[in-house]
């Protein structure tokens, strides 16, 4: 077997089922607050797509997706974020692919050149395929402290240059996840010039795009930023997005990426082999997501209203960021340590939450999580609400 398999760090859920193992929660209705799938119910018109199309599953799918599935995914990204016209090329810059879990991890094996030093950099708290994926393909993780003092964004200028040289692939994730943070497009271009500085990729997780709770503020995204530098190429930026989020499909499997034609036609052939062309059916239904943005509105206002509820109720007893996208929380907790208080909430109020060292390894100044919770605000806004009050009742108590 792999002997990097061996490197494989305990998934945060695991280490959550064994810290909650052998307590007794009390009689009353779990609440998880831990996993980010999203609860609210799927497009119908979607649902309509898949069951209509359900025949094709007779017929094989080819790696590079319908032409008009690239088609909608280019004119989706170019009108999200107004990009030149004609510069994402359905043909030559965009790839559908199984989620953005899948692309990602698939991405890293297909790009680290393992014949030199192969540093990949990524946020620290982080989603931690970006960390397995690097391991697997024999990479070295680098990672990037994301704190309260740099409003937990990567500070890029604390990077020596004798590091960025052996550094190939820079993962942002914006909307963050856990932090909810948002990348604004100074720090897109600042990477960017680094990058063409130190010859390294940029990879851009934006599953989190669409779920802001500012209407008028959409957050930015990588190949905006190229836009914004005139670089209609996007050269040596690839960008991962995903219905999961946008439009509540986690289980359809179903995003794309885009960037950069010189990444785009060796991870095709790559994904040729690899054998993971999405399901006809699959595509047709998500043709219909993407061009419909009614469902997404809806949705961003459903996690407004939950945020509102839960950060009126938490406020007064917890100190967390104030959130800009994404659908969690990222509290301090109080007393400072975050699994001795995940352990006791379940088991005095049967609310699940995952610690927030479980998403986080040790940096510069220790564990960047350590002492802070991720609240994922998913379920639906009443039960929500309820693991807030409980949480709150939890934390005047102790006090």
């Amino acid at each position: 077997m792999n002997p990097n398999l061996d490197a494989l760090k305990p998934y945060p859920f695991e280490k959550l089922a064994a810290l909650k193992a052998g307590v007794t929660p009390p009689d009353r209705s779990p609440i998880p607050l831990t996993i980010g799938e999203p609860q609210h119910a799927p497009p119908a018109a979607v649902l309509e797509a898949l069951a209509r199309h359900q025949g094709d599953v007779a017929r094989y799918p080819a790696t590079a997706g319908l032409p008009e599935l690239r088609e909608t995914l280019a004119g989706w990204a170019t009108r999200r974020f107004g990009l030149a016209p004609g510069s994402l090329d359905p043909e030559r810059h965009v790839l559908p692919v199984n989620g953005t879990r899948e692309a990602i991890f698939a991405f890293v094996q297909a790009a680290l050149d393992r014949s030199r030093p192969a540093k990949v950099a990524m946020p620290n708290p982080f989603y931690q395929i970006y960390e397995g994926a690097t391991l697997l393909a024999g990479g070295t993780p680098l990672y990037l402290d994301c704190t309260a003092a740099n409003d937990f964004r990567p500070d890029l200028d604390a990077v020596p240059a004798e590091v960025w040289r052996e550094v190939q692939l820079v993962f942002v994730c914006s909307p963050g996840n856990p932090t909810g943070a948002v990348t604004p497009l100074a720090d897109f271009r600042r990477l960017i010039a680094l990058a063409d500085e130190h010859d390294f990729l940029i990879a851009s997780d934006e599953c989190y795009s669409e779920l802001y709770l500012d209407e008028t503020a959409p957050p930015p995204g990588l190949l905006e930023a190229c836009r914004t530098l005139g670089r209609d190429d996007y050269r040596r930026c690839i960008v991962f997005h995903s219905l999961s989020k946008r439009s509540n499909l986690p289980g359809l499997r179903s995003g794309f990426v885009a960037g950069d034609a010189e990444l785009i036609a060796p991870f095709k052939r790559y994904r040729t082999y690899h054998g993971c062309a999405m399901p006809l059916q699959v595509q047709k239904a998500s043709i219909v997501a993407w061009n419909d943005e009614s469902h997404v509105r809806a949705n961003r206002d459903a996690y407004r209203e939950t945020f509102a509820a839960v950060t009126e109720i938490l406020a007064p007893v917890l100190d967390f960021p104030a959130p800009q996208a994404s659908f969690y929380l990222w509290p301090a907790v109080p007393g400072g340590d975050d699994e001795a208080f995940t352990r006791a909430l379940f088991a005095e109020e049967h609310v699940s939450v995952l610690p927030g060292r479980y998403m986080s390894r040790d940096g510069v100044s220790g564990n960047p999580g350590a002492g802070r919770l991720r609240l994922a605000l998913v379920a639906e806004a009443d039960a929500t609400a309820e693991a807030a009050r409980r949480l709150r009742a939890f934390i005047e108590r102790r006090q």
